[in-house]
């Protein structure tokens, strides 16, 4: 990508914070230092072979390796879901990890965590469903949790299209951009990629099916007070819009004190006074 997502301003409005999101990066981050990357196990050829999905494997008539297990072999799209918890070395986890951090608890607050765990799944499978679609005789596992996380990211698009996102262009060059931009860049970039057959060991078409699937998936998952592409308001927009305004009796040439009415808190009074001679 041309660029790296790394900060975004839309605070969390139902939730304190985003367990879920947490745990998913959590997750994510365990399974790759503990088994795939050599520091304790290296066990990642295996765990490809075990829990990859390959698309050539749920054909009909296809045979399956003789060191997998029929247990894990033989459940119908266990790998469906296993897979998007893989990663091939650092830099493919680190690039979806930041995504899913700076997006991922956004809408979790708009869906809420059980709903949004669902939908990060059914992304995924989705993803997973559009690359069997676009290379039905591949006997490379797809591994990475890109494919949930396009469907964050449309989810995102959909909810918060006016957010503000720092990004780094080119990861060197910080950015301010709304996070339509943002967004419809990286299904920009996955559509020619996908068309140019760029980068064969990227599932840009998984990408693009993950992404489709957040797209549907939004409107019926999140919260029912939840609007669509209203974006995050700024924060003094959002304060005078939920103002209750009382009126002040003017105050005499000279006095220095009014009578202030009673109120409940938290209201605040803003008092405005302009000099006669000025429109």
């Amino acid at each position: 990508m041309v660029f790296l997502p790394v900060y975004d301003y839309n605070p969390l409005r139902y939730i304190k914070r985003p367990y879920v999101t947490w745990a998913l990066l959590a997750s994510n981050i365990l399974i790759y230092f503990l088994f795939q990357s050599g520091l304790v196990w290296n066990l990642d050829d295996m765990l490809n072979r075990l829990f990859g999905f390959m698309p050539a494997s749920i054909l009909a008539g296809a045979g399956r390796p003789s060191d997998v297990p029929a247990l894990i072999a033989e459940a119908p799209g266990i790998k469906l879901f296993t897979y998007m918890f893989l990663h091939g070395d650092l830099a493919h986890l680190f690039g979806n990890m930041i995504f899913l951090w700076v997006f991922g608890d956004n809408v979790e607050d708009a869906m809420g965590r059980f709903r949004y765990f669902l939908f990060y799944i059914a992304c995924g499978v989705a993803a997973g469903l559009a690359h069997f679609l676009s290379a039905q005789t591949s006997q490379t596992p797809l591994i990475g949790a890109s494919g949930a996380i396009s469907g964050l990211l449309a989810a995102y698009l959909v909810l918060f299209p006016r957010a503000k996102i720092w990004v780094l262009f080119f990861t060197r060059i910080p950015i301010k951009l709304r996070a339509y931009w943002v967004l419809l860049l990286y299904l920009g970039f996955n559509i020619f990629m996908a068309s140019m057959r760029g980068m064969d060991n990227v599932a840009w078409w998984a990408h693009i099916g993950g992404f489709g699937a957040g797209l549907i998936l939004v409107f019926m998952m999140r919260r029912p007070e939840i609007g669509l592409f209203k974006g995050e308001p700024d924060t003094v927009a959002a304060v005078a819009g939920t103002a209750t305004v009382s009126p002040v009796a003017p105050v005499e040439q000279g006095a220095t004190e009014a009578a202030v009415p009673a109120i409940d808190a938290p209201t605040v009074i803003v008092r405005v006074d302009r000099p006669k001679d000025q429109p």
